[in-house]
């Protein structure tokens, strides 16, 4: 299947959204009063999202993409029923990225339900100048060589100089754009034909970076 990429801009009914949104949880009723106004310090504090809206709050510029799209049939009394299963990465190509999946009996339904929780597993993207042929200082690579595992995939990220651009595979190649990465060596191992896998190591890479003990600020 092709990927299927999202706006940049957040939709009218995402807008809508927000605006009738009644947060249920403190730390959403903290960021719709605007006592909380940085995802960031969500992030680092290690602040559990429960609620997808705080993130359509402080991201507007948040990007999608369905990387899988899958269907299942069973039998029914009234005979056969699809079920359907979306894969989906968000990130705003700059230092966010989330991945999440959803089942719905509708294919937009289940798009809409692994938005969301792409949305409440959003992370942060540590990025840096870890080459020792570039060393330029700005943040277009990783700080260091980080691993991720998932699912009989192995995925390691190697900090590039500036201008390489992202060596990988489709599916790498796309999530690390939506994290904000621009210049990366990759190298994949295993079950990489499986879509949810490859994109989970990708992001469980990046994570690796955020419990690691990197003397820099967030970017």
């Amino acid at each position: 299947m092709k990927l299927r990429r999202g706006k940049v801009r957040r939709t009218a009914a995402v807008a809508e959204n927000i605006d009738a949104w009644v947060p249920k949880t403190s730390l959403g009723k903290s960021v719709k009063s605007k006592e909380v106004g940085s995802l960031e310090d969500i992030l680092q504090k290690g602040k559990p999202i429960l609620e997808s809206e705080i993130v359509d709050t402080l991201v507007p510029t948040l990007m999608q993409e369905t990387i899988e799209l899958s269907s299942t049939q069973r039998m029914t009394d009234s005979g056969r029923k699809a079920k359907y299963r979306a894969v989906v990465v968000v990130g705003d190509s700059e230092r966010y990225i989330g991945i999440g999946s959803g089942k719905a009996d509708e294919v937009r339904p289940a798009i809409e339900a692994a938005v969301k929780d792409a949305k409440i597993n959003i992370i942060h993207t540590n990025l840096g100048c870890g080459s020792s042929q570039c060393n330029c200082g700005t943040k277009h690579s990783l700080p260091i060589q980080a691993e991720g595992k998932y699912g009989g995939v192995t995925l390691l990220l190697k900090p590039a100089p500036r201008g390489t651009g992202i060596v990988a595979n489709k599916i790498v190649k796309r999530v690390l754009q939506l994290a904000g990465v621009k210049d990366v060596w990759t190298k994949a191992e295993g079950r990489t034909k499986n879509r949810f896998s490859t994109a989970m190591a990708v992001v469980n890479a990046i994570d690796e970076l955020n419990r690691m003990r990197i003397k820099q600020p967030w970017s």
